[in-house]
């Protein structure tokens, strides 16, 4: 096909007018490539030959760099190959592979499909062929199942293909039960068998599978592994483990009880473990922290958006239980979870007088107390869990002299709860006050998303705090301003959703805590504002919400792997999620 353009233009030597002539023919491309493939074919005009394995390939050089920076740089380098007519690969890449990528370089196409598609990635990263590399990477995340991600995960690492890198190691997490029993697992290098087995989202009901898969990597090659067991142990949650297998197996392990190390990662397992059962206050180890998938999920809310109950979600039963009713009732209020600890802070009761109340429900023994109250009443506010201790951040107070109580201005102030000493502290105030912005923790900080600022605005801001310098800073913009939206935390990622515009309401973002960079992902099934979200295992959770006068019936699970929400179960009619929670479970005996 082509195109012609008239125009009429006045030429600069006369005041007359000519006509320009512009042609395009859009298939001038595609008719100059096959023309030169067929001149390689010939060996017509060919500059270099290519040898690979016992076959050899007559190119164009000028081809071969227009497509290819690896090219490029050898043919323009000034180095010896830059000068000779001939380049051998010797059996660094096979002939069919080099083939391929030949083929494509001269039309633009090639056939990727499940016996070339490694190979191709690997030779495509290797010659630069950067988009012969991404488009195998694109068809094996396609192609991802338990019974390969483990070849995926070694092979996305080698070649930095991030997006494969990320699937791989989710669908591993997802299903560890499985591929810790596989040859392939035992063949894993070291650091990744680490790396696996220590990630908080890990998924196992039973910390012995993972004790147990530690052990037969060790005795796979034990002559030359047997010294990374030390290593190997501090993976493992071994104050998790029943007490009978602590004692009995694991504590009379020749492979343990020959190394100093080992034992003592053993023995201090133990202590914890005892102080586990004897319930003797809050126990910090490494060996002693539930992973993610350990979790349970509570939802707190009522039959109006004043909450007085608390819920249990059974993720396997897909059912929404009834546990405990709450001892005051509230709305506007924030809850979090610390350790088998459900935490509610402040919020609004019944006669609209705002609340310092801080009640606790502990999971374990089912059972509400009061902590200290807070040293500012405050309701529409964050929290979140950071390093042990509980933080407070923004929302309204009370105005003076008012009753009842009417909103203040968004609240700067930020308090810390330390639960072992029962007491509250400032901390660094936020950079700009806010209310109902979404509050979370990772990598020892916490943020701050969006919100209702000091004017009443939407703030499109994300907060930040870091507690080693008990400072604020803004590290980054929300994608849009936000206020009425929920956020939780998978891996270094935090997942933004719902918002109270036409466009927040159905969509979700995600931010890497490391590069302040954000993402979107899959909208959600129904548009939301005011719905709360947690994250447990390797999904995220959101549940609750409204937008205009519809209320959102149903709890959603979001899969990163496959980018899709799908509806777990359906929130009875009669209640209404005002918070959402992750805890951990029962400590196994």
């Amino acid at each position: 096909m082509s195109v012609c353009v008239h125009e009429n233009r006045k030429s600069r030597a006369s005041t007359g007018s000519m006509n320009i002539y512009l042609f395009h023919k859009s298939s001038y491309a595609d008719s100059v490539l096959m023309h030169l493939n067929s001149l390689r074919q010939q060996r017509l005009f060919t500059d270099v030959l290519l040898h690979a394995g016992s076959r050899s390939f007559p190119c164009h050089r000028a081809v071969l760099a227009a497509c290819s920076r690896y090219f490029e740089a050898m043919f323009s380098g000034g180095l010896r190959e830059s000068q000779a007519s001939e380049v051998d690969f010797r059996d660094s890449i096979h002939p069919e592979v080099l083939e391929l990528l030949l083929d494509y370089a001269y039309s633009s196409r090639v056939v990727i499909n499940e016996e070339n598609a490694e190979s191709l990635l690997e030779a495509g990263d290797m010659l630069e062929f950067q988009d012969i590399r991404d488009a195998c990477a694109e068809f094996l995340e396609r192609n991802l199942h338990p019974s390969n991600c483990l070849g995926m995960l070694l092979l996305s690492d080698a070649h930095q293909c991030t997006k494969l890198s990320e699937l791989s190691w989710g669908m591993c997490l997802s299903n560890f039960p499985a591929i810790c029993k596989t040859e392939e697992f035992l063949q894993l290098p070291k650091d990744i068998v680490v790396q696996l087995l220590s990630h908080e989202e890990l998924e196992t009901e039973d910390e012995r599978l993972v004790y147990e898969a530690a052990l037969n990597w060790i005795n796979y090659d034990l002559e030359k592994r047997h010294g990374h067991l030390p290593e190997l142990l501090r993976t493992v949650r071994l104050a998790l483990l029943p007490a009978i297998f602590l004692m009995e197996n694991v504590s009379t392990e020749e492979l343990i009880n020959a190394q100093a190390k080992s034992k003592e990662l053993v023995d201090e397992a133990i202590r914890c473990k005892l102080r586990i059962l004897q319930n003797d206050g809050v126990v910090n180890s490494p060996c002693a922290r539930p992973r993610k998938t350990s979790h349970a999920l509570f939802l707190l809310g009522g039959q109006t958006f004043m909450c007085d109950k608390l819920y249990l979600v059974d993720q396997k039963a897909k059912e929404i239980i009834p546990k405990a009713d709450i001892p005051s009732p509230r709305k506007e209020f924030s809850a979090c979870a610390i350790g088998c600890k459900v935490y509610i802070t402040g919020g609004r009761g019944s006669e609209n007088g705002v609340s310092k109340d801080v009640w606790v429900y502990d999971t374990v023994h089912e059972e509400w107390s009061k902590a200290a109250p807070m040293l500012i009443a405050r309701f529409g506010h964050g929290s979140a869990e950071l390093k042990h201790c509980l933080y407070v951040v923004g929302g309204h107070t009370a105005a003076t002299g008012c009753l009842p109580a009417s909103p203040s201005v968004s609240l700067k102030q930020v308090e810390q709860f330390d639960p072992v000493a029962n007491k509250w502290t400032m901390v660094a105030p936020l950079r700009e006050g806010v209310s109902n912005a979404a509050v979370v923790s990772v990598k020892l900080k916490l943020f701050a998303f969006g919100g209702t600022s000091v004017t009443h605005d939407k703030l499109p801001k994300v907060q930040c705090y870091d507690p080693l310098e008990n400072r604020w800073t803004v590290p980054a913009s929300c994608p849009q301003p936000w206020r009425y939206t929920a956020a939780a935390v998978l891996g270094n990622q935090i997942f933004v959703m719902g918002g109270d515009t036409e466009f927040s309401a159905c969509s979700a973002y995600k931010f890497s805590s490391e590069s302040y960079q954000w993402t979107k992902v899959g909208d959600v099934t129904a548009k939301r504002m005011s719905c709360q979200a947690v994250a447990s295992g390797n999904k995220l959770y959101v549940v609750g919400g409204y937008f205009g006068t519809q209320r959102c019936k149903t709890l959603d699970c979001y899969d990163p792997t496959l980018d899709a929400w799908n509806s777990i179960t359906t929130v009875p009619y009669s209640l209404i999620p005002t918070a959402f929670v992750s805890t951990w479970k029962h400590l196994p005996a």
